[in-house]
């Protein structure tokens, strides 16, 4: 991992539950992931949530994808 690269982190069962009932969407509705891409965490598989933590000055952005 690049010290620029975004975090990465795979959300467990219990975390993707509540974020698509908070959100009120299905995982079909999140934007993809390639599994190819680099920045994945290891172990991650398709079907997977990943969430992105992009830090802009102090304030930290969220970002979730599903692997495809």
């Amino acid at each position: 991992m690049h010290i620029l690269q975004p975090k990465h982190f795979k959300l467990n069962e219990k975390e993707t539950e509540e974020l698509l009932k908070s959100l009120n969407i299905s995982k079909a509705q999140l934007p993809k992931i390639l599994s190819t891409d680099v920045a994945l965490p290891e172990g991650c598989v398709i079907g997977d949530i990943i969430k992105i933590e992009r830090k802009d000055g102090d304030k930290t952005n969220l970002y979730y994808r599903v692997v495809v």
